[in-house]
């Protein structure tokens, strides 16, 4: 004689058509919720969500009571399709944890950092994602694929190894060792890398042990934060400045939190700063601990070029902007800009304002006058020597 089967608590017709609409409900509507929601007030939101699809796919079944769903809940905990944790702001599955205009978003910078900043892992899970959504019906009125935001920033050197050996242009470079380095990083080990370039003579050539912090991408190059072990000293050095060698010398590596902290340090420099260069060890010291004298800095920047600096409130956050108007007509003569920084962006501070040419007048201090004075009489006699020679 068979026998009897164990009927399942979702056998009925009803329950499972309830358990269906609840998994269809977290997969397109994952995170329902904020993060000042209580998961009292989740839970209501996905009831009122099943019961808007139910309606939308004429499904007949009651109200699910919240109770209910919890227990459904549970049974996704027991098959592992929801993890046996709490869920704070929301339910999702795997790595679903994005609604589609989240997704399109965050591909759209996926695509950016992959061709335009070269990220060869970027590369690589674009490729990979390009080729399953294709198979998804994300396309509605509009084309998915169409790439309504991109950063145009583009590396000006070559960041992935597999392209080098391409195109027969095989750069022996640290770009050769990325995933180890990201390793590295999460974990807090120690490395040994060796800087094959130092453009601005600041000693950092040769063969280092150090701690990778983050990895970052400025203007038109990656560039890698570290730490040095032999005296703590931050720096930040473009990675195709460093040569292929890479030497994992300590697997353990130290928390999470030491490199948070370090990294924290970093983004103060940073912030404090202009530019990427975080000084030497000496001034690097003195200003984490609020103790180094900064340079206070006028500029004045002329018509038309007045125009576009006004228009960056958000260029640096200690900045200060004065503006002198035409009494007759309201227009820009010029403007004033206040600035104070540490003395190791003053370099990168006057690249900026070369850019401007003949419509940027450093004020004070001295120095960083005469600096650009002299750049503007050298740049002159540069065009007279041509001129006589043409």
């Amino acid at each position: 004689m068979a026998k009897k089967p164990t009927l399942h608590p979702h056998s009925d017709l009803k329950s499972f058509q309830r358990l269906m609409l609840l998994i269809l409900t977290i997969i397109n509507h994952p995170n329902l919720g904020t993060e000042e929601d209580s998961n009292t007030n989740v839970i209501h939101q996905l009831q009122e969500k099943i019961i808007s699809i139910a309606q939308q796919y004429h499904i007949d079944i009651p109200p699910p009571a919240i109770a209910t769903l919890r227990k459904d809940l549970e049974t996704l905990r027991e098959y592992n399709i929801l993890e046996r944790r709490m869920y704070r702001w929301g339910y999702y599955f795997g790595t679903g944890v994005m609604t589609k205009p989240e997704f399109k978003t965050a591909f759209d910078a996926l695509e950016s950092m992959a061709n335009y900043q070269g990220d060869a892992t970027a590369k690589k899970i674009y490729q990979q994602l390009e080729k399953r959504i294709r198979g998804l019906e994300l396309k509605t009125k509009d084309d998915f694929f169409y790439p309504i935001k991109r950063n145009y920033n583009r590396a000006v050197n070559y960041t992935d190894p597999k392209e080098m050996i391409l195109k027969g242009n095989n750069q022996k470079t640290l770009y050769h060792h990325i995933p180890s380095l990201e390793e590295a990083i999460i974990k807090g080990q120690t490395i040994e890398i060796s800087r094959k370039k130092d453009f601005y003579n600041q000693g950092n050539i040769g063969i280092e042990i150090v701690i990778p912090i983050q990895l970052i991408y400025y203007n038109i190059a990656w560039y890698l934060v570290y730490e040095n072990c032999a005296n703590g000293h931050l720096i930040i050095g473009r990675l195709n400045r460093f040569s292929d060698y890479f030497q994992l010398l300590s697997p353990a590596g130290r928390n999470i939190q030491a490199q948070k902290e370090c990294l924290k340090n970093v983004e103060q420099l940073l912030t404090n700063g202009w530019g990427l260069n975080l000084g030497n060890l000496e001034e690097q010291q003195l200003e984490l601990k609020g103790k180094l004298t900064l340079e206070k800095i006028k500029v004045r920047f002329y018509p038309p070029i007045s125009n576009f600096i006004l228009e960056g409130d958000l260029r640096h956050s200690k900045q200060r902007i004065k503006v002198t108007k035409d009494n007759y007509n309201n227009q820009i003569l010029f403007l004033d800009y206040f600035i104070s920084l540490p003395p190791r962006s003053l370099n990168e501070f006057l690249f900026w304002l070369q850019s401007y040419g003949s419509c940027v007048e450093v004020i004070y201090p001295e120095d960083l006058r005469d600096r650009h004075k002299e750049g503007a009489i050298a740049l002159s006699q540069r065009y007279q020597k041509l001129d006589k020679t043409s």
